[in-house]
């Protein structure tokens, strides 16, 4: 059994799969064509954080995939009446086959992990977003082809994303250069949570349109994560630099693709005229989760097919 909490957790060779199964159970979507490799088994998404992409992107994958769903909330579940989530975990993964959490600290997703007798997906912690990483570079794929030997401008906080991003650097063979206002920098030894690393798998740039130039993938987030609202003033001021722009854009390589994992403010951490614009592929990454994590979801529960 495993389980799905950093995008390290996963070899180079298992992705280089789940991206050619995401193509293949993407096109029969497009084809209609009935694709119910999990017929019969249930997920169970446990959310302490608001959503909308990730909960529709599970729950329509994994009914699209014949299974059935489970949601539930801090509101609505034990999960919020000081039950120890060591207790949850043994006894939400003996009625279900699969369980996603979004919630805050990663430390909670571990320990609810460690007493899971099904495997366990990270839908989104402070410190990492696994699943959306893995929906932007299978759109970056789908649209330029391999990301080894490229380079992604992170434009922004040093948060969760910045995190997974530097994972999937070190791991599948590209270069983050990283540009964050000070003070709210990557914090190295979290990023790789004490694993080994190539240092050379990305740098860190203080002007951001130095990070951009020559960049194949600009991408950035909000400025101010869900559980950081009380510092959005300080950040506003903090981050007026950060704001990803046409210029941005013109100093990165012509074809450069934009990506953001929304939702957006636009004049914010992005202008209009780029999130809307022709290099903007948002929609497409949008979509893209719900057609990775239906691969994921397929190789946790039942392996390699085909």
């Amino acid at each position: 059994m495993k389980h799905y909490l950093q995008f390290q957790d996963f070899t180079a060779d298992e992705y280089e799969y789940l991206f050619k199964r995401a193509a293949l159970i993407k096109q029969k979507f497009k084809g209609y064509v009935t694709h119910h490799t999990l017929a019969d088994r249930t997920l169970a998404m446990i959310f302490e954080k608001a959503s909308t992409r990730t909960r529709v992107s599970f729950e329509a994958g994994m009914y699209q995939l014949g299974g059935s769903v489970v949601h539930l909330t801090t509101g609505d579940s034990q999960l919020g009446r000081a039950e120890p989530i060591e207790d949850s975990a043994r006894v939400i993964s003996r009625m279900t086959d699969l369980v996603m959490i979004r919630t805050f600290g990663q430390e909670k997703i571990e320990r609810f992990a460690a007493h899971s007798r099904v495997p366990v997906i990270n839908g989104l912690t402070n410190e990492f977003h696994p699943c959306q990483i893995l929906a932007d570079i299978f759109t970056f794929i789908e649209h330029r082809g391999s990301i080894q030997g490229k380079t992604v401008a992170w434009v922004g906080d040093g948060n969760n994303m910045a995190n997974t991003w530097l994972q999937a650097a070190n791991l599948l063979g590209f270069k983050v250069h990283v540009s964050t206002p000070s003070g709210y920098e990557i914090d190295e030894k979290l990023a790789f949570s004490g694993r080994p690393y190539n240092k050379d798998c990305y740098k860190i740039f203080g002007n951001p349109m130095d990070a951009c130039k020559d960049a194949d993938l600009v991408t950035t987030d909000v400025w101010t994560s869900m559980g950081y609202e009380e510092e959005n003033e300080k950040r506003m001021k903090a981050f007026a630099d950060w704001c990803v722009d046409q210029e941005m854009m013109a100093v990165a390589k012509k074809d450069a693709l934009f990506m953001h994992c929304l939702p957006a403010h636009r004049g914010e951490e992005v202008q209009a005229d780029v999130i809307d614009g022709p290099q903007s592929v948002v929609w497409d990454e949008a979509e893209n989760r719900m057609h990775v994590q239906k691969a994921l979801m397929e190789y946790l529960l039942i392996g390699k097919q085909g």
